[in-house]
């Protein structure tokens, strides 16, 4: 699966995993030391994260039910807590800095 801005006409990640099950949602992106060019990580459902544990930043965006973009947090450091999304169904997150202002709140995401 692929992320694609509809707002902005443009890609955003190659590759998309879902991690839909109580498992992978706990597991998320834990344990890892990064994450490549192009790839991201969609957790549903989702309104709050951590990255307790974690050994890299990390780039999160948090999406209604229809992958309207409600929150964007770039470059969240290991250790951190994000707050509670009000509305949020699930977060797309990404390596630290892979965002660069490529998606705004408001912004409409597609997952192809």
């Amino acid at each position: 699966m692929t992320l694609f801005n509809r707002t902005r006409q443009r890609e955003v990640a190659s590759r998309v995993v879902r991690a839909d099950t109580a498992l992978s949602r706990m597991r998320g992106l834990l344990g890892r030391d990064g994450m490549e060019p192009g790839e991201a990580l969609w957790i549903v459902p989702c309104a709050m994260i951590h990255t307790l544990f974690m050994r890299f930043s990390i780039d999160a965006v948090f999406v209604d039910r229809e992958l309207r973009v409600l929150r964007v947090m770039e470059n969240l450091s290991p250790w951190r807590f994000s707050p509670w999304v009000f509305g949020a169904h699930g977060v797309l997150e990404l390596a630290g800095g892979a965002l660069r202002g490529a998606i705004a709140s408001g912004d409409q995401l597609e997952i192809r």
